[in-house]
């Protein structure tokens, strides 16, 4: 009996530490890989592709890696974005390993600081979950950055949240123990 009660104690141990890392905050390497801020070669290797399949959250950073002599990274309005104005960005990133906090949900809007290199499709739209879906597990996928009017809204779906069913089953876990 005591090494059953070992084990469940282990394993809750476990499950524990791996529930807290599904909470972490994250960094994303915009793209998925070293040179992806570039002009993209076709509608199909855009970044919005890339950000419509990945889940950002309060507290994810961004992480560019780009020729900071040939590039840069703006931060821009909606409007920007759309026009592709460079002239009043809320942010420029010149560094070449630039890392941004994403510190709010909603969208964030980034375009390439070269010139005319936005035009050819070199932005992004970052949609950043909110706070109270930050634990959100399902799989479906991100809003598209054409529907991206105002703060992001979570994704709705029949997956049963991991914090709820990690906290009944160790409260059934301790009840089991306390026996």
């Amino acid at each position: 009996m005591a090494s059953f009660s070992r084990a469940v104690c282990s394993s809750s141990l476990v499950l524990f530490f791996l529930f807290l890392s599904f909470s972490e905050a994250r960094d994303h390497l915009v793209g998925g890989k070293s040179d992806s801020w570039k002009v993209p070669s076709s509608e199909s290797d855009s970044l919005n592709h890339w950000a419509e399949k990945s889940r950002f959250q309060i507290g994810d950073s961004l992480v560019w890696k780009f020729d900071a002599s040939k590039d840069s990274v703006l931060q821009v309005t909606k409007r920007d974005y759309v026009t592709c104005n460079t002239s009043s960005p809320i942010e420029t990133y010149t560094d070449g390993n630039t890392k941004v906090k994403l510190e709010r949900s909603g969208p964030y809007y980034f375009i390439s600081g070269a010139e005319g290199h936005c035009e050819k499709g070199q932005k992004v739209i970052i949609v950043v979950m909110s706070e109270k879906h930050r634990h959100f597990m399902g799989v479906s996928p991100a809003p598209s950055p054409a529907e991206v009017e105002g703060p992001a809204v979570a994704p709705t779906s029949s997956a049963v949240n991991l914090k709820g069913s990690f906290l009944v089953a160790l409260g059934a876990l301790l009840g089991f123990l306390m026996m």
